[in-house]
């Protein structure tokens, strides 16, 4: 089988990317051993001012974090937007530990809506946005491996299969309400427009404002957020100086809450047929 191969995802700190990209090269490398995949990282603003379009030549791995347990809200108009026009995909996303919810079966259902077959999807563990220590380092060689062999799994689908079926994954229709922490009386807690602060290690060297998803931060005055946040924590983890930070009590209480209850390890979920 002919494909051209394409690694198409939103990760705002690369473990997203790290899984699809891992996915995508083990796929292109059983179709010939110099044969390269197609990059196409739509992580920032810029990047999501063209419209892409696939062919039924075109094979996608297609990736996402999981966010609230659901596929980020701000991105799902643009995922919308990219015609499959038959092109196959692979589903993927990556959530900090705690569960994907609805996510998959929804990215399933908008690629399908626009135009891909769905033939293979997974659900993969990344360290945590808002955490260094939940996930941890994640996804780790372990994970890697197993993005590998499921790769592998699906090129023997792909060989063995002259009407390829879609693949059927977990998650509920109507999809769930979006994941929300609760206060200590067990209230639903709305962190939707808390911000990072800036503290004074910051060097000024814009690096966050590269990053911002979203393009919210200010390049001539960082501390500022102009625009919406949607807590992917680029600009605190890539920060150079540990500069950025949340001090919202809502916020921390659930990521210490996370921290303390999700120390076990989830593994990768698989779906082929």
């Amino acid at each position: 089988m002919n494909k051209k191969i394409n690694a198409m995802f939103f990760s705002a700190t690369d473990t997203t990317k790290k899984i699809v990209c891992t996915i995508a090269q083990e796929i292109s490398e059983h179709l010939s051993e110099t044969q390269n995949y197609k990059s196409i990282d739509f992580t920032l603003p810029a990047t999501r001012e063209t419209p892409v379009t696939f062919t039924e030549e075109d094979l996608v791995v297609f990736g996402v974090p999981v966010y609230a347990g659901r596929v980020p809200n701000l991105m799902v108009k643009y995922i919308a937007g990219v015609q499959g026009r038959g092109a196959l995909a692979i589903p993927v996303v990556l959530y900090g530990n705690r569960d994907y919810d609805d996510a998959l079966i929804e990215l399933k259902d908008i690629l399908e809506d626009g135009g891909f077959k769905t033939i293979a999807a997974a659900a993969f563990i990344g360290e945590h946005a808002f955490s260094k220590t939940l996930a941890k380092d994640r996804p780790d060689e372990k994970d890697l491996a197993l993005a590998r062999e499921f790769a592998r799994q699906v090129w023997q689908k792909l060989k063995a299969q002259e009407n390829i079926t879609t693949v059927s994954v977990k998650g509920n229709r109507p999809y769930r309400k979006h994941y929300m922490p609760k206060n200590k009386e067990g209230l639903p807690v709305d962190i939707r427009k808390v911000k990072p602060k800036t503290n004074d290690n910051c060097i000024d060297c814009k690096l966050c404002a590269r990053v911002c998803p979203m393009g919210s931060i200010d390049v001539d005055q960082v501390s500022v957020i102009s625009g919406v946040c949607i807590k992917c924590c680029a600009c605190v983890k890539k920060c150079p100086t540990q500069a950025k930070y949340f001090d919202d009590s809502g916020y921390l209480r659930h990521k210490e809450e996370l921290e303390i209850e999700l120390t076990a390890r989830k593994e990768p979920e698989l779906f082929l047929e």
